[in-house]
């Protein structure tokens, strides 16, 4: 069952957008609904500029859950993470993306777009969108992590 309902927000750089063109067509066509925040082609652009926009509306609660690309993933998980509410987790694999969602409730999924594979992406996202946090033991762990809330 997935944990997202709703509209989910995307963004990403050029090195991630083929990679996010693919998530889209791909996801869209199993039900899921996107806002794309970007960019819009392969013409170099400032990742931070369309993954803000991403990281605020799940920081917001506008959206339960979203995904950031950009080349490495490095750029965009940071960036993700500067809103007191976001867990991003850079993931690279189906396993770190499912205990991403059960051990600590990641709300972004951060993919790097030069260096995985586009299908294992799709099943990532699945994985990600379809996974319950745990919550027990690991709640005690989120509530530890920004002590300012």
């Amino acid at each position: 069952m997935t944990q997202v309902q709703g509209v989910i927000p995307i963004g990403s750089d050029h090195a991630g957008f083929r990679l996010k063109t693919h998530l889209i067509t791909e996801l869209s066509e199993k039900g899921f609904r996107f806002h794309d925040y970007g960019t819009t082609s392969e013409a170099s652009v400032d990742y931070p500029d369309f993954i803000h926009p991403v990281a605020v509306a799940v920081n917001n609660g506008d959206a339960p859950m979203g995904i950031a690309i950009c080349g490495s993933g490095q750029g965009a998980n940071m960036t993700a993470n500067k809103y007191p509410h976001v867990r991003s987790a850079l993931c690279w694999d189906i396993e770190q993306t499912m205990l991403a969602r059960r051990h600590n409730d990641a709300n972004i999924l951060a993919l790097p777009g030069r260096f995985i594979d586009f299908d294992l992406a799709v099943r990532m996202a699945l994985v990600f969108f379809e996974t319950a946090f745990d919550g027990g033991r690991h709640q005690q762990r989120i509530n530890k992590m920004n002590p300012d809330l």
